[in-house]
């Protein structure tokens, strides 16, 4: 212990007095009155700990419990960015040119109101096209429907070979709508005497028959409803096929308990019942894709001189209206969106009509 100018200062051992600053923090202070740590200082030291504190909760809430948020958005975020480029910002921008008088320019500057609207709402060959397809819907819709439930109930009845025979039938699916259109167009209906259908008619001492180039009789409706069955019926029979497997067997035995044979009965009384939802949902994406029909319509009867003027559906009619001779984008807007609008209101409809979304008794 060393004595300079009358004061003791402590060494190693030394006792040290706790004090209260006035910013809470506690400091040490030493018999000679020096203070040592905490005290005045901890006020700033606490509140620059607090600010640093609460950006790394706000870092560590937005990153989620191990990460978890971050690597959501790190697989969503290039899926949601193209979405919004390449669906959403479209669709705005078409609903943007359907106001303007939009000729050869995707941006234009001539405000014309709703003149669009009214144009093509009285236009004959629009209103044509939408005669087309309710046509192709009312053959479509029941067609699918009824061959892909009929291939549902089979494959659902299979002891053996049910993955394999469900794969078969759904691999069409994964076709592209422009090469079976290619196919029907190319080999099978060609309208020549080699082509398979009329090979085929040709055993039974038939004359060939040209299957696209003719609209009286109107056999290009076999051609695009054979394409578009074959194509989309092991789509829907794997909902239907998902809605059997739902329904317990129970139900069927109770029912043969009671008397019920097997086949109609059941099918009737059990099966189509406890499918109604899932009828629903197919009817309703049917509806949906017929009025996007447009591959299999250009794609068979279009030819080095164009598109035919029957059998036109809205899409094709738009194509034409947009990306013809006149490219008139502000009018195929119109029209685009007048369609939109018209599937929007008939599967409100349905939905409402079949009680979509009711629940259950």
């Amino acid at each position: 212990m060393t004595d300079v100018g009358g004061v003791e200062h402590s060494g190693v051992g030394q006792d040290r007095v706790p004090m209260r600053g006035r910013g809470g923090g506690a400091a040490e202070v030493d018999r000679g009155g020096a203070a040592t740590k905490g005290g005045w200082g901890g006020q700033a030291g606490e509140s620059g700990g607090s600010g640093q504190g609460s950006g790394a909760g706000r870092l560590r809430r937005f990153r989620g419990p191990q990460n978890r948020n971050l690597w959501f958005w790190a697989f969503v975020g290039p899926f949601t960015i193209g979405l919004a480029l390449f669906t959403y910002v479209p669709l705005a921008w078409s609903v943007y040119l359907s106001f303007f008088d939009a000729h050869n320019t995707v941006s234009p500057t001539d405000f014309v109101g709703l003149d669009n609207y009214v144009s093509m709402l009285g236009d004959h060959a629009f209103l044509s096209s939408l005669g087309t397809f309710l046509l192709f819907t009312a053959f479509i819709v029941p067609t699918t429907y009824l061959v892909s439930l009929a291939l549902a109930l089979m494959v659902n009845r299979l002891r053996f070979a049910q993955a394999f025979f469900r794969s078969v039938f759904f691999l069409p699916t994964a076709c592209s709508y422009v090469v079976a259109a290619l196919i029907w167009k190319l080999s099978i209906f060609n309208g020549v005497r080699f082509g398979l259908a009329n090979t085929v008619l040709g055993w039974f001492g038939a004359d060939q028959t040209a299957w696209l180039s003719t609209s009286d009789p109107p056999w290009y409706w076999l051609v695009i409803v054979t394409v578009r069955l074959w194509l989309q019926a092991g789509f829907y029979m794997i909902l239907f096929l998902a809605g059997l497997q739902r329904i317990s067997p129970r139900l069927y035995e109770a029912a043969a308990v009671d008397g019920a044979r097997p086949g109609w009965q059941t099918l009737r009384h059990i099966t189509l019942p406890q499918l109604r939802a899932t009828s629903v949902a197919v009817v309703l994406l049917l509806v949906i894709n017929a009025f996007q029909a447009f591959d299999e319509f250009y794609n068979l009867l279009s030819d080095a001189r164009g598109y035919p003027p029957y059998a036109r559906p809205p899409l094709v009619y738009l194509y034409y209206t947009a990306l013809g001779q006149e490219q008139n984008l502000g009018l195929g807007s119109a029209g685009a969106v007048i369609l939109a609008l018209i599937i929007a209101v008939a599967t409100v409809v349905q939905a409402r009509w079949f009680g979509l979304g009711r629940k259950e008794d």
